[in-house]
């Protein structure tokens, strides 16, 4: 019996380590609404440029945000600024602007 429990959390919490920051980020901005490969390109250069703090600031801005729903760069970016971060208005307005050309 322990040994199954102990198992069971392992299994928990290796699948818990699968959540990399780019993976939260690239779902959160799917949930926002933003596309595929938008959400996919933005994450892998937000995730690199930004700490686990930024990251986190937000996360929490989303959260504040309501209900997710289809949402523009535009309305991305203001709502980006809100935060107060210069560089994190830097990095999510340049991370936007270059998946959006790339497609």
């Amino acid at each position: 019996m322990l040994r199954t429990l102990t198992l069971a959390a392992a299994a928990t919490f290796a699948l818990a380590a699968c959540a990399t920051p780019e993976n939260r980020v690239k779902t959160a901005l799917l949930q926002a609404g933003l596309s595929e490969s938008v959400s996919s390109c933005m994450a892998d250069r937000m995730t690199d440029r930004l700490s686990i703090a930024q990251l986190q600031k937000l996360a929490q801005a989303g959260r504040d945000a309501g209900p997710a729903g289809k949402i523009s760069l535009g309305e991305l970016a203001t709502r980006v600024r809100a935060i107060g971060d210069p560089e994190i208005v830097s990095v999510v307005t340049s991370a936007g602007v270059g998946c959006a050309i790339a497609g």
